[in-house]
């Protein structure tokens, strides 16, 4: 009977250990909502028509779809082995990049110096933390050079000039900017689109972010953030 007892403890500890936080990405239904944390070993109910998709905190994403009823994802990447997660990102970065197919000669992406700036040379998605001002930037800063950015209705309009030697600028503070998720953007008579996506700004872990950035589309930035992480990296070709 002691035996018993102790197996059925030891198999509840190893279950407490290997239960880990879970950061929801996207939820149609089930009470989910983008950004929200939730256990990885507490069930969850999904209807007909219904799905969630969630990041473990090694940055591995699973998607759900109703009918479903059960941990969402049991242990959740607690214990994962940190080379193993960045392996698994990179794989995911390099998988993204050729489904883009982008793959002309001069269309690869410059690496970005940092994970949150907003290339304005190429359309595409960026990323941006909740609540963060969004900050230009491009990729050659040897000459002046300017630019104009419009929300898509094209009800207004904001003229820019980078300096030489500039190779970023803050947005500014004005109220036009605010609730703006998709310009375009005119620079040297050429247009494109760029559209940004709020990343909950709670989130503390780089595989987490990494990933959802990866989910998003923002192959260029995630990129950057996975070369931060150690990960030997290529130049993207993707957004």
């Amino acid at each position: 009977m002691k035996r018993i007892v102790a197996a059925l403890l030891l198999l509840l500890l190893s279950g407490l250990a290997t239960a880990a936080n879970l950061i929801v990405l996207e939820a149609r239904g089930g009470g989910l909502s983008a950004g929200q944390s939730i256990p990885s070993d507490k069930p969850i109910t999904l209807k007909e028509g219904e799905r969630v998709t969630v990041i473990g905190p090694d940055g591995k994403s699973v998607t759900l779809r109703g009918p479903f009823s059960g941990p969402p994802m049991p242990g959740g990447g607690a214990a994962a082995d940190p080379k193993q997660a960045l392996a698994a990102l990179v794989a995911t970065r390099d998988a993204r990049t050729s489904s883009v197919g982008v793959i002309r000669a001069g269309t690869e992406a410059a690496k970005l110096p940092e994970p949150w700036l907003i290339d304005m040379s190429r359309p595409g998605p960026r990323c941006l933390l909740e609540g963060e001002r969004p900050v230009w930037w491009r990729p050659e800063a040897a000459s002046e050079q300017e630019f104009t950015v419009f929300p898509i209705d094209r009800s207004w309009r904001a003229d820019f000039r980078w300096k030489v030697g500039e190779d970023r600028q803050p947005v500014p503070p004005v109220s036009r900017f605010e609730g703006q998720n998709s310009f375009i953007v005119v620079i040297d008579k050429q247009e494109h689109a760029i559209s940004i996506t709020m990343v909950p700004r709670d989130i503390d872990n780089e595989f987490v972010l990494t990933s959802w950035m990866l989910q998003k589309g923002c192959v260029q930035q995630a990129d950057a953030l996975i070369r931060k992480l150690g990960g030997t990296s290529v130049a993207p070709s993707g957004p």
